[in-house]
């Protein structure tokens, strides 16, 4: 019996070390609402349900786009793609998919009835038919710079959802079948999060078995299960980062930084007379040492914006520097367009609550302006009440906002003259001719090498043209357990090879 039972223990004991080291503990910190892809539109519901579906095409660890339930494509002309789709993928159902899964989807994107963040990206599609259980054809009104990019949404099942009446209100949006290497059977809100390997994923079953999401809203909790060791992956801030972990958290954590995909900025409002002058924005732009603000507010933590688009992507042009404060000449400018002690120019800056970063930065910026004279006064307004009443009137001299930035940019709904309709969002009023012309140009260019010219030189004009000051990019950090192995840091971040990862239990 005394065998038997340390027998039992041992198998217990093993069982138990397998199943914890097989287990990769992450937080979320809001509830899903709807865990369908194309209806995936907060946070929360895009981050679970990445994991669940797959896209025809993604990006690779350096950011390009590559082939992911297709196999293959080709562009037959500037108008016409044909994409290969991979023969060997199966829902978690066991069903096959085929090329009547895409072409369902695509018809729910465009359906009337489905209300949905991406239908606007197939404006230039004309159609999309089916070639064979494993080929489709998109046809494009015109040649489109974003053929391939469209086509990453998360494909849906039709032999599913094909007699769903109201895909808005379908069980499918919490119980999910997806073709993802991780599956889930269903969710409640507010509570914890399990998702569990697929073995039959057509890149072969991930080597961690489950992901288990706890439910943490409070950002303050996260932090303490991470001192805690309780979480295998999250994020830090830099104030925790360099004041608020110890020796043993950088023994038990691996920390990887790199730039988000977000820049910060103070927007003059073009139409307004005193930032019609190039002389003035410029001005301003010299005086502001923006190295001081990421030190101050991020610890150094984060880069100088120079411009519109991310760097290290096909957009970005690495001639244009960044600006460095020079008091001297920011002097002059001022002077020159009429300004002085005797005649100071002041103007109001407008930013949102809920946002201490931005709210800091303005204070930062008004204390750099008053050494060259300038009077600079803050409003800081609710968010919702800020947007409606400030941003989409235009009635504003100058705001402080930030924008995300992609790593297939387009320019147009910032940067068009197009778009300063109201409801768009060139909330500042920017227009150059050269740059509307190029925006046209690049929307119909699939050559990527013409494509990042094009861009290139958007890039230069804008910066030189200075709407914006453009402040900065702070990086995003990311912690890892160091028990999980096979992490690759790269561009786009660490889970593009998160199948391969392995947790070891010591």
């Amino acid at each position: 019996m005394k065998k038997l039972a340390l027998l039992l223990f041992i198998i217990h004991y093993c069982l138990f070390t397998y199943l914890s080291a097989s287990t990769l503990n992450l937080s979320i910190s809001s509830s899903p609402i709807r865990l369908n892809p194309i209806l995936a539109n907060d946070t929360a519901s895009s981050e679970i349900a990445d994991w669940l579906f797959n896209g025809l095409f993604k990006y690779d660890k350096n950011g390009n786009i590559i082939p992911d339930l297709a196999s293959s494509y080709e562009f037959i002309d500037n108008t016409h793609l044909v994409i290969k789709l991979k023969k060997n993928v199966l829902w978690h159902d066991g069903e096959k998919f085929t090329a009547d899964d895409v072409i369902f989807t695509y018809e729910k994107i465009n359906d009337p009835k489905v209300f949905t963040t991406i239908k606007s990206n197939f404006k230039e599609v004309k159609s999309l038919s089916k070639i064979d259980d494993y080929t489709v054809e998109v046809v494009y009104k015109k040649p489109y710079f974003k053929a391939l990019g469209i086509w990453m949404f998360g494909v849906i099942p039709k032999h599913i959802l094909k007699d769903e009446k109201d895909l808005m209100s379908s069980s499918f949006n919490k119980h999910p079948i997806g073709t993802g290497s991780y599956r889930l059977d269903s969710f409640k809100l507010g509570s914890d999060i399990r998702l569990y390997a697929f073995d039959k994923y057509f890149e072969g079953k991930p080597k961690i078995n489950e992901l288990n999401f706890k439910f943490l809203p409070d950002p303050s909790t996260s932090f303490l299960y991470l001192k805690q060791n309780k979480l295998d992956l999250g994020s830090l801030t830099p104030l925790q980062i360099d004041r608020q972990i110890d020796k043993e958290f950088k023994i038990n954590y691996q920390i990887i930084e790199k730039p988000a995909f977000a820049f910060d900025y103070l927007g003059f409002n073009l139409k307004k007379k005193k930032f019609k002058d190039i002389n003035v924005r410029r001005a301003l732009s010299l005086a502001i040492d923006r190295k001081e603000i990421i030190d101050i507010l991020f610890f150094g933590h984060g880069q100088v914006c120079n411009g519109p688009f991310l760097p290290g992507t096909f957009a970005y042009d690495n001639t244009v520097k960044p600006i460095k404060q020079n008091i001297v000449e920011a002097k002059r400018l001022l002077k020159l367009a009429g300004y002085d002690e005797n005649h100071p120019l002041s103007f109001e800056v407008i930013t949102n609550t809920g946002n201490d970063t931005r709210i800091n930065t303005t204070q930062i910026i008004q204390y750099q302006l008053a050494k060259i004279g300038v009077k600079m006064k803050i409003r800081v307004m609710e968010w919702q009440a800020f947007l409606n009443t400030v941003v989409h009137p235009r009635n504003f001299e100058a705001i402080v906002l930030g924008w995300k930035l992609a790593l297939m940019p387009d320019a147009y709904p910032l940067w068009h003259s197009d778009s300063m309709k109201k409801g768009r969002f060139n909330l500042v009023g920017y227009s150059n001719k050269e740059v509307d012309d190029l925006i046209v140009k690049g929307s119909t260019t699939i050559d990527k090498k013409e494509l990042s010219k094009i861009y290139k030189k958007i890039f230069r004009t804008i910066a030189h043209d200075t709407p914006y000051l453009f402040l900065y990019i702070p990086n995003s950090i990311t912690v890892v357990n160091k028990k999980i192995k096979n992490i690759e840091p790269s561009f786009i971040g660490i889970t593009h090879n998160q199948k391969d990862w392995i947790k070891e239990d010591n």
